[in-house]
């Protein structure tokens, strides 16, 4: 994160306590914690943050050869400027802490106003609206994207300079005793209190423990604007000495009184009391949510004294926001990135990343429009831009505007400029595009998505919507788990359950995962062709493929002697030795692997073989996600214990050995030995705590046409479907060759629209199915969810009598796949 400040490593010295080593004088400019991400590396200060799993400390070497000297670090060690003799090493106690100690200095040289915004749920829309509605009168820095935690709120306050009146920041928490900090950084003169709701609600005893850390964001403040609706929060905040308090309700008398909501379509004319007078505005939404954060901005702009005709025009243009990025498949083998709700240079740069975790050998195309609002002059802006596409090594922009069309000598990548979205679009030629990967980064006033209609390929209504975010969230999850030294094998086996096998490996890989695991060779291969370097343990070989594992560095399960046999020959052939293995025991499960008669074959056939490297050793469990298994899950930890411990007592290095899968790492936490295997809990699917786990997948259709069938008709094939009354038919474009279960015919199974399940009537056709809307308010186009964040996959699996792997890997791959990350 940039500053426009530059500072010397010797400002540190005056504000950290803490020993500074090497070069007082170096400059730096931004702030990092994250050696994949870095702007200008000569210019950057490194925070070598330690966690449970991760040490910043040890890519200092990978950073220094990157560029980076500064560096501020807890392990003293580390300082070794034989090794780094231009760097400047600052020893503090605590990483985090001197982090947010910086940050609050540097908080602390600007008296512009600070907006606070908290909250469980809208913090983002709210702080996004705000700059909507208030960005043609100041100049505004807020946090980029979703930038509000211990390391994000720190990073987003940094980008503060002089060239900003008006600055609006999110805090959130996930636990006690975190506030405290973000509110010494913010130092808010505003508060903006959203939603009181229950995420994070496990691990606070109760509401009242968790709005009271909260409130602390805003002890500061002189206003604090908040619904009065939620039970306990004026209470808590009338605590808050100094501060006016400005209320809005529905409920009882507050600052702006809610009289009456007429929902009109899309619409929703909102009738209030402000200050004795009657205010009526249209709001361009229709849901609670939206409605509610929309209430709390025009209170907001209120207070600052604009007249409502003025409030209404800056309402009238708020947008919904697309508060994720989006991955599509493109045409001509292209991949998209949909980012086009904002722009600015912190969120270009997150995109930037997004991009950079592809590992690709794709051509990298950004289309850009100009960015608005950023208080820097044209010249100095795409400087900073090209700087930027020039570190994240970018070969090609298209730039959208005036502005940027100016400055397009800045950029010394291939480029081409438009005044307007319209004139690309009619010099549009798709034959440029081919084997690329686009972001398409756009202020929302060149409405971008007409852009990336053009270029996304035209699939069927039918997608798999595969949310990035929540899968990292469920990976942390089960990393949080672990001990720290327990490494982590993830099965991406039969298209990575269904969500896609590249995407998936990607964010693996980026997110260092130790090992990936694939079902057979050809998956391995098609990883290693889209650039993923990590192991890859292939779990069921065949001798057929050895050659091709050989040559693509994919490591078999070995099950038997004779497969062992087998893959040393190929190793001859190939002139290879110490090659890595992983031997499969069979403890219980009864499919392929060693059973306890043949260890002994096993042990002659690899003790001193210099053909092969025992990596690991393995077995997997046959009921440990059911209770009433526990006691011979038990024994085969036993067994598998023994055994392993045995075949380590022929060899000096250590074998990993791992048994743990999903519902072990849950359920049987003294069983990690050197490495477990995450599969279906990383997609979404908890045996033992699904409360803690975010959904992944979602399979979505719509709507095609609406008709109304007489009782005395029939629906579909065999016209199984049998009308009881006049019917309200939907059918919607998704049938049993997309993997939706002909099982599921004739009202067995059911669909989410508009929070209302609907039965399907009739037999599921191949490409078709058709749905009982006659109690729904629902249209032509409305989506459909088959399963979803609200409409979970076991519901579906529930109604089959199976279990949810099935549903996840039968989602035919013509179905499209779009990844998301919030």
């Amino acid at each position: 994160m940039n500053s426009e400040n530059v500072y010397r490593v010797a400002t540190i010295e005056n504000i950290l306590q803490g020993e500074l080593i090497g070069d007082k004088n170096l400059p730096f400019r931004s702030l990092s914690i994250d050696s994949r991400n870095l702007l200008v590396p000569e210019e950057n200060l490194f925070f070598a943050l330690l966690g449970d799993r991760h040490d910043g400390h040890d890519y200092i070497s990978d950073l220094y050869q990157k560029g980076v000297r500064a560096f501020v670090i807890s392990r003293k060690e580390f300082a070794d400027l034989d090794l780094f003799p231009d760097a400047a090493f600052f020893v503090v106690d605590d990483t985090l802490k001197a982090l947010q100690k910086l940050a609050a200095w540097h908080r602390e040289n600007y008296s512009f106003p600070i907006i606070g915004i908290t909250g469980s749920n809208g913090k983002t829309i709210v702080k996004e609206w705000l700059y909507q509605l208030l960005n043609e009168d100041y100049k505004i820095v807020r946090s980029p994207k979703s930038y509000n935690s211990q390391v994000g709120v720190p990073l987003s306050i940094w980008n503060m300079s002089d060239v900003y009146d008006l600055g609006i920041f999110e805090a959130g928490i996930s636990q006690p005793n975190e506030m405290q900090n973000l509110s010494d950084i913010i130092q808010a003169d505003i508060g903006f209190y959203t939603h009181l709701g229950q995420a994070h609600q496990e691990n606070f005893e109760n509401t009242k423990q968790k709005l009271q850390e909260k409130v602390k964001l805003f002890r500061t403040c002189k206003q604090i604007f908040f619904c009065s609706d939620h039970n306990g929060v004026e209470e808590e905040l009338r605590k808050i000495r100094n501060a006016k308090l400005i209320s809005w309700s529905r409920k009882q008398k507050a600052d702006f009184q809610i009289l009456s909501e007429k929902r009109e379509r899309k619409k929703t004319l909102i009738e209030a009391v402000y200050e004795q007078k009657t205010k009526l505005f249209f709001v361009p939404f229709s849901d609670k949510a939206s409605i509610d954060n929309a209430i709390l901005c025009i209170l907001y702009l209120l207070s600052l004294g604009y007249k409502d005709d003025s409030i209404q025009e800056k309402v009238d243009g708020l947008e919904a926001l697309a508060m994720r990025l989006e991955l599509k498949e493109g045409i001509a083998d292209c991949t998209i990135i949909n980012d086009y709700y904002n722009s600015d240079l912190a969120s270009l740069e997150i995109a930037l990343d997004l991009m950079n975790q592809q590992q690709t050998d794709k051509k990298k195309t950004l289309i850009l429009s100009d960015i608005l609002q950023t208080g820097f002059s044209a010249k100095k802006l795409y400087k900073a831009v090209a700087q930027l596409l020039e570190q994240k090594q970018i070969d090609r922009i298209i730039g959208i505007g005036n502005e940027i069309s100016s400055q397009g000598k800045c950029f010394t990548v291939e480029k081409s400029f438009y005044q307007t979205s319209d004139l690309f679009l009619k010099d549009l030629n798709r034959n440029l595009f081919q084997n690329e990967i686009i972001l398409i980064k756009g202020a929302r006033d060149f409405h971008f998505e007409r852009i990336s209609n053009a270029l996304q390929y035209k699939a069927h209504r039918t997608v798999l919507e595969v949310n990035l975010t929540a899968m990292v969230h469920n990976l942390n999850y089960f990393r949080s788990l672990l001990n720290p030294s327990t490494k982590l094998v993830v099965m991406v086996k039969a298209f990575s359950y269904g969500s896609g096998s590249t995407e998936i490996a990607n964010l693996l890989q980026y997110h260092r995962v130790d090992y990936l695991a694939v079902a057979i060779a050809d998956e391995g291969v098609e990883l290693r062709n889209s650039g993923i370097s990590i192991p890859i343990m292939v779990m069921n070989p065949e001798p057929h493929s050895f050659d091709t594992m050989i040559e693509y560095s994919l490591e078999p399960e070995i099950y038997n002697l004779s497969i062992l046999k087998e893959f040393q020959s190929a190793l001859q052939r190939n002139s290879v030795k110490k090659y890595p293995i992983h031997i499969k025991l069979d403890t219980g499960m009864h499919r392929l692997g060693f059973v306890e008669e043949n260890l002994k074959a096993l042990e002659q056939e690899i003790t001193e073989n210099d053909l092969i490297h025992v990596k690991s050793v393995f077995s997997h469990f046959a009921g440990a996600d059911e209770e009433q298994h526990d006691d011979y899950t038990l024994e085969q930890i036993q067994k598998f214990t023994q055994w392993s411990d045995r075949i380590q007592t022929h060899f000096s290095h250590t074998i990993d050995r791992h048994i743990l899968n999903s519902a072990g790492i849950e359920r049987f936490p003294q069983a990690q030995f050197e490495m477990v295997r995450l599969g279906i809990g990383l997609y979404g699917v908890s045996a033992a705590h699904q409360e803690n786990l975010q959904n992944v997948s979602s399979l979505k259709t719509a709507i095609s046409q609406i008709k109304t069938i007489s009782r005395e008709q029939t629906i579909g094939y065999g016209r199984k479907g049998v009308l009881q009354q006049n019917t309200r038919i939907g059918i919607i474009p998704i049938g049993y060759a997309d993997g939706f279960n002909r099982h599921l015919s004739n009202g067995r199974g059911k669909v989410l629209i508009n929070g209302n399940l609907c039965p399907i009537v009739g037999n599921i056709c191949m490409d078709m199915s058709m749905i009982d809307i006659t109690n729904v308010d629902a249209k032509e186009g409305d989506t459909v969810v088959i399963f979803g964040d609200d409409y979970p996959v076991y519901k579906l699996s529930e109604q089959l009598n199976t279990i949810p792997y099935e549903i996840l890997t039968t989602v035919s791959r013509r179905v499209k796949r779009v990844y998301v990350q919030e």
